[in-house]
């Protein structure tokens, strides 16, 4: 690296993969971001440069490298960061350490750290444990353990495990063997180990009266709120024991019992075109993953399929595993399922594509369904996937009696532009309509009546003021004008 090299790198100043220090007396500081680079996604700390970005340099002798390398040598396991000096002048230069990041389990004297922004700070303990579940999880998996003493084929669904193989032969997933009993096939999905079934088979392919109640997280609940939040009465509450496959046909089953379906008249044509609100294959792409990637070590957790009037939630016990994170899902990125023997099991019977297209899939189908993006997120030690409903077009109408009146798109529109003759807050005018989910009201409603500019902010040049008010335009008294006319006809 030569001066121009650095002065370009540190031209933005500190932040979350570059630390300033004014010389190497604060190199213990500095081995600190050292072990946090290292647990992130690594960076460069630099000695010779102050907190305001100035390059000043320092005089650098061997020992000064040696006490250096000393201080990098209490980071365990060990590091080999790479170490370079910049001359800045006759006698004074910058120590320049690079640190590959391993998004890792990293410690400085037996503490490990983390990078956020331009701060380091101790690792919290939650983060810790989660890290060093990830570690061991390659070699202690729930489902790689023995299934419990007196679980035996008899208690597996084999007519579930035989659809497995024939789904697999026809997609090229599975070899065609001599034998295709219970056992051998099976075996092909190594959920036998040393004549011992794993928690694996059972998961996928046990009998729901075989494994009650030794594996009470083979479960799934589903219900259908009337309203938007969990405070609403019940329209239906479901709750399931069941493998993996069968979890996924009663999600799927469920879906189909409760969302509203739109239909199309087509010129020319005798039948209609059926639009569903939320897409069955995106949905269904969501419930297999949740049951590929789930913790399956709580006993008491389940998956959950929670539908509103206004979005419809995928709940899956657990959180976010090695790095990945809700931005990452929705660009190509490496998977590693929690429990690969069942995200193959379900890879071998056609139920998923390939490992780390799942998310992407999600979003496909979305699109093509015009639904707005799904959102991923933890919460309560779940990953929850929520999705919005596809918006209403001017000629299509519901084909189903279970009506969702707030996803009316233009009742909801004319509504919006009465109460906002006079400006009003954003959590004002989603009281007044009665909808309580902000994305799905931002998506479906506010966002557009601003690019039809129907709607305008008081606050233009701060869209997301706390101060922000929304007023209809000339433009949309002109439009609530027509609405009211047309309706009166």
């Amino acid at each position: 690296m030569n001066l121009k090299e650095l002065e370009e790198l540190i031209e933005g100043g500190e932040s979350e993969s570059i630390e300033f220090k004014k010389t190497t007396a604060q190199q213990r500081q500095g081995t600190k971001t050292v072990c946090a680079l290292l647990n992130g996604l690594g960076g460069w700390v630099f000695y010779g440069v102050n907190d305001k970005g100035e390059i000043k340099g320092q005089e650098v002798t061997t020992k000064t490298l040696e006490k250096l390398n000393a201080e990098h040598r209490l980071i365990s396991p060990p590091a080999f960061p790479e170490i370079e000096t910049v001359p800045v002048s006759d006698k004074l230069k910058v120590i320049v350490v690079r640190v590959t990041g391993k998004q890792g389990l990293y410690t400085y004297e037996d503490r490990p750290y983390l990078r956020h922004g331009p701060t380091t700070s101790p690792m919290p303990r939650e983060e810790y444990e989660r890290r060093l579940m990830e570690k061991l999880h390659g070699n202690h998996r729930w489902e790689s353990e023995y299934a419990p003493e007196g679980f035996s084929l008899s208690e597996l669904d084999e007519e579930e495990i035989q659809t497995t193989f024939q789904n697999g032969l026809q997609l090229g997933r599975i070899k065609a063997k001599k034998s295709s009993d219970t056992e051998a096939i099976l075996r092909g999905l190594k959920l036998i180990k040393n004549d011992k079934l794993l928690n694996a088979a059972i998961a996928l392919y046990g009998r729901s009266d075989a494994f009650d109640p030794t594996y009470p997280q083979f479960s799934i609940k589903v219900a259908r709120f009337r309203g938007h939040d969990r405070l609403a009465e019940f329209a239906d509450n479901r709750w399931y024991k069941d493998h993996a496959f069968g979890v996924l046909r009663r999600a799927e089953n469920f879906l189909y019992d409760h969302m509203p379906i739109a239909g199309k008249k087509i010129s020319g044509k005798m039948h209609r075109e059926d639009y569903p609100f939320y897409p069955p294959l995106a949905f269904r792409e969501a419930v297999a993953n949740a049951i590929c990637h789930r913790d399956y070590t709580f006993a008491g957790g389940s998956i959950a399929i929670a539908m509103y009037d206004d979005h419809l939630e995928v709940i899956n016990p657990g959180s976010f595993h090695f790095g990945l994170t809700p931005k990452k899902l929705t660009a190509p990125h490496e998977s590693r399922p929690w429990n690969p023997l069942i995200a193959n099991a379900f890879y071998c019977a056609g139920i998923i594509e390939s490992w780390g297209s799942g998310t992407l899939n999600i979003l496909e189908r979305c699109k093509e369904n015009r639904n707005p993006e799904p959102s991923w997120e933890e919460r309560s030690e779940s990953v929850v996937v929520t999705f919005f409903p596809r918006k209403q077009e001017a000629d299509i109408s519901p084909k189903v009696t279970d009506q969702v009146t707030d996803q009316v798109t233009d009742q909801v529109e004319i509504r919006v532009l009465s109460f906002c003759k006079e400006a009003k807050k954003a959590s004002e005018i989603m009281s007044f309509v009665g909808l309580k989910h902000r994305r799905s009201f931002t998506t479906n409603y506010l966002r557009p009546l601003l690019e039809q500019r129907y709607l305008s902010m008081t606050i233009p040049e701060k869209p997301r003021s706390s101060l922000q008010q929304y007023k209809t335009t000339k433009k949309g008294l002109q439009f609530l004008e027509k609405g009211q006319k047309y309706r009166k006809k």
